[in-house]
């Protein structure tokens, strides 16, 4: 029984209360539902806790104190969870938690609910496993600090359906990458994402070694617009990613690759309209922005993470926790965003993004609204490539010390007083051929080298190779030398690889880059027009150079 003089003021007069109406009802044999539901009813409590009042009442012969709030069985220092949950949460937090890598609560959480899942078990709730992570003792944190969460609010109005507005952003990815051949770190890439703010699905990315640049906008808009069906199969991950089409509007900062003439030019050409931040106004892009801090958040729990910040890090060594290639973080990556993500629910949109987006398509489609993907990848690449504008003369076009031909020029070098300066472009990933636009044909022509026997290189190899010859003093620059010393520069770095970071970077950019060329020279010629309806997958390996 409860001790008298324990019982609070407040406790006191609810018992007084409620045995003013209970103890009539517990004289009674029997009390009627209807009795029952008055009391309950003038004493706000449950029916249920009106026949508990009643069962005490009897068993205490009608003592005040068996009406008195009793207090919790719990309380503090004491769980209420079952054995078995315990010893789980009490194991994913040693395991997960008290680590040098400092995942966050929200990680914890998913992990508890998966192994409780595996076992059987009832899950703890949410709050109830971050109030045991809140309560830790500080010394056994072992220098963990938590980020605090910032709210960034987006500025956007409701959009009205899918792809209608796009928001692009680049970020330093939060892990070191190591060399595939070494596995010894060569350093942090670069992402580049689109996102579709209607339904927060992503839309297209592109990872690359190189600064963000026009060329990684112009990859992330064509792994947006294209279907990605075979892009998925040629990374042997079998997963749905539904998301294709042009973009009405793409919304993007105020940086230099998202104002360059190719990039201007190319959604002018597509019908996409850019639209760019505020200067000093960084909240107006906060959808994308919230977006890439939930993937760094996952990229936190892979080895060799960077973490957010030198205070997060602490003492995590990560360049001896690396692991990761570029291309398994970016089939990672792509895992993480289609059957993670996408999946996931949204608690500002109350739906996983594909449901959202889903959604959205079935609504255009009882519009008679409907998204189409590009049917030529690489001719909507073309469109968003550096332009260049060369004179023709007898033997090709010169670019850079490299002459380029081939005998389709041949009807246009007898008339070149007609046609002035012809629009050039080229990818600066490989150099072994440009794109010749024609006005009347509204479409290009492909020209390799002059010499085919030339390899393949990028713009990136290039230059070091013009800044060897500039450093023995050669003035002119031929053809043949430029082609030598990148010959012997190569030699160089597959020596070196395994002794510097830089060595080894430069050998990975020019494997990822080897990836976009083709094995064997042109021999035919190859025109790329909009009309085209053939299948190119070229620039399935991703990497930009500026």
């Amino acid at each position: 029984m409860e001790n008298i003089s324990n019982v609070t003021d407040i406790h006191w007069n609810i018992g007084k209360k409620r045995a003013d109406v209970i103890r009539p009802l517990a004289e009674q044999r029997k009390c009627s539902k209807s009795a029952v539901l008055e009391a309950a009813k003038a004493l706000q409590v449950s029916e249920r806790y009106v026949y508990q009042l009643i069962r005490d009442c009897r068993v205490s012969q009608g003592a005040l104190t068996s009406f008195v709030p009793k207090k919790p069985e719990g309380g503090k220092g004491r769980s209420r969870l079952a054995q078995s949950q315990e010893c789980l949460l009490h194991e994913v937090i040693k395991d997960l938690y008290l680590t040098s890598q400092k995942l966050k609560p929200t990680f914890i959480v998913e992990e508890v609910r998966k192994r409780c899942a595996e076992k059987g078990i009832v899950a703890p709730s949410e709050a109830t496993i971050r109030r045991r992570l809140f309560a830790i003792p500080k010394d056994q944190l072992r220098g963990r600090k938590e980020k605090q969460r910032r709210s960034i609010l987006g500025g956007f109005p409701e959009v009205e359906h899918p792809l209608s507005l796009v928001q692009m952003d680049h970020t330093l990815v939060d892990i070191i990458l190591v060399d595939p051949l070494d596995r010894l770190p060569i350093g942090r890439p670069y992402l580049t994402i689109a996102i579709d703010v209607y339904s927060r699905c992503i839309a297209g990315f592109v990872l690359s070694l190189e600064a963000p640049s026009a060329i990684s906008v112009g990859l992330c808009l064509t792994h947006m617009a294209m279907n990605k069906d075979s892009w998925l199969s040629l990374h042997e991950i079998d997963a749905s990613w539904p998301i294709y089409g042009k973009p009405d509007v793409i919304y993007v900062d105020n940086g230099t690759e998202f104002h360059s003439e190719a990039l201007i030019r190319g959604c002018e050409q597509h019908g996409i309209r850019i639209e760019y931040r505020p200067p000093g106004q960084p909240h107006y892009g906060g959808i994308v922005e919230r977006i890439i801090g939930t993937l760094m958040c996952l990229v936190h729990t892979l080895p060799g993470t960077t973490f957010s910040n030198t205070a997060m890090r602490g003492k995590y060594n990560s360049d001896k926790q690396a692991c990761l290639t570029l291309s398994e973080l970016e089939r990672w990556l792509t895992i993480a965003i289609t059957k993670y993500y996408h999946l996931k629910l949204h608690k500002g949109l109350q739906l996983p993004p594909l449901k959202r987006y889903e959604q959205g398509i079935a609504q255009m489609k009882n519009a008679h609204m409907e998204f189409l993907p590009i049917k030529n990848e690489k001719a909507f690449l073309i469109d968003f490539l550096p332009a260049i504008h060369r004179s023709l003369r007898r033997d090709g076009f010169m670019l850079d010390h490299i002459v380029y031909y081939t005998n389709a020029l041949r009807p246009f070098i007898h008339n070149k007083e007609k046609y002035g300066k012809f629009l050039l472009k080229r990818d600066p990933r490989d150099l072994s051929r440009i794109y010749m636009y024609l006005p009347e044909e509204k479409g290009y022509i492909e020209v390799p080298y002059r010499t085919l026997s030339r390899p393949a290189i990028s713009l990136f190899e290039h230059r070091l190779a013009l800044k060897r010859l500039k450093e023995h003093g050669k003035r002119q620059v031929h053809e043949s030398e430029l082609f030598k010393a990148i010959d012997e520069m190569r030699d160089i770095i597959k020596m070196a690889a395994s002794s510097t970071r830089s060595a080894r970077r430069s050998r990975m950019r020019m494997q990822e880059n080897q990836k976009a060329q083709r094995p064997t020279p042109i021999t035919n010629q190859q025109h790329y027009f909009e009309t085209e309806n053939d299948s190119v997958i070229a620039f399935t390996d991703i990497e930009a150079w500026k």
